[in-house]
């Protein structure tokens, strides 16, 4: 094995010592397992400076100035989508400035600024933005024991073929489209499963599979009458029912039926999946689902295991869910009804 080039400065220290007790340098070397160059320069340096820490080279001068580096951040911050060519662009026109896109991208790490993939949200109108702050006025005050009481429900699609940008694959150069490091893309996810649920703190229904399109009718007859009805009269007279403003949710036998059923309904912001915990519930469903082994063969076999996961949930996954709410209407009136980590 050669001899290392460098020493650490517990090893530093240790050389100098021996050195002073009169150890040779070639043996000083030989112990340490260095080359004697390292030892001289060591021994040279220690009587000038009095410390064992290598003094700190100046390495190749930057090729931009403080104020140079401050308008890249400028621009980067301007324009959040503005690629590294562009920005290098942009510098030379304002500075006349030519240096390296990967210069650039060193400038703006310097700043803590890195490339990321943007958060997908559904756009928000200044009246959503409203609405949504009327909301958190109305409801950052409830208590725990209030929110207990809401009846969470929602739609969601389970698709057989799922493509997760998430997805990484280990593979060695040149094997990038062999069958095992590629994945296959079935447009729109292929067949496909809708299930409506709901949950409180201590209930939750069965999933059910919403087969065809959901009109006003259907939700009626086949999710509100014998799902969430029963439910809200197992929870009580102080029970809220909370669903999002999807056009069968507000068609007008839905909202007669409701007020003839008594039953409480929560006024919901539009454009605010944010808010609904259940939409977390469906993403922590969904890994489950995902992380079953063998795959699912059809269908039949994918609708069958959503239920047996929905009913295998713990209860802790609900009550955190529940419990975040008074956090999700403080992290919205923050926000003024902007966007969440939610």
């Amino acid at each position: 094995m050669p001899p290392r080039q460098k020493l650490n400065e517990f090893e530093r220290g240790r050389a100098v010592a021996w050195f002073q007790d009169g150890v040779p340098k070639r043996e000083v070397a030989r112990r340490l397992h260095v080359s004697i160059s390292v030892i001289v320069r060591l021994v040279q340096r220690f009587p000038a400076t009095g410390r064992v820490q290598e003094r700190r080279r100046p390495g190749r001068p930057k090729k931009t100035t403080p104020r140079e580096d401050r308008l890249i951040e400028r621009l980067a911050l301007k324009t959040r989508t503005a690629s590294s060519s562009i920005i290098r662009r942009q510098l030379r026109v304002a500075t006349n400035t030519s240096i390296s896109q990967q210069t650039i991208r060193n400038r703006l790490h310097g700043f803590n600024l890195r490339s990321r993939r943007p958060a997908v949200r559904p756009r928000l109108t200044p009246a959503h933005r409203a609405t949504r702050r009327a909301f958190c006025r109305r409801h950052v005050r409830w208590t725990r024991q209030q929110w207990s009481q809401v009846l969470f429900s929602d739609e969601s699609r389970f698709t057989l073929n799922h493509n997760d940008d998430r997805l990484r694959v280990w593979r060695r150069q040149g094997e990038r489209y062999i069958d095992a490091t590629v994945q296959e893309k079935v447009a729109f996810g292929g067949d496909s499963v809708m299930v409506w649920g709901a949950f409180s703190l201590h209930h939750r229904t069965p999933l059910f599979h919403v087969q065809g399109n959901l009109t006003g009718l259907r939700y009626r007859d086949e999710i509100l009458r014998p799902l969430a009805v029963p439910t809200l009269q197992q929870m009580g007279p102080q029970a809220v029912y909370q669903d999002d403003n999807a056009r069968p949710h507000r068609a007008r036998v839905v909202n007669d039926f409701l007020q003839q059923s008594g039953v409480n309904r929560m006024e919901w912001p539009a454009c605010s999946p944010d808010l609904n915990p259940i939409e977390n519930l469906w993403d922590e469903l969904d890994r489950k689902v995902r992380s079953n082994h063998p795959p699912p063969r059809d269908v039949q076999h994918f609708y069958q295991m959503p239920q047996a996961k929905w009913q295998a949930l713990p209860q802790r996954i609900f009550t955190t869910l529940v419990n975040s709410m008074r956090t999700r209407c403080v992290e919205w009136q923050n926000s003024q009804g902007g966007y969440t980590h939610y």
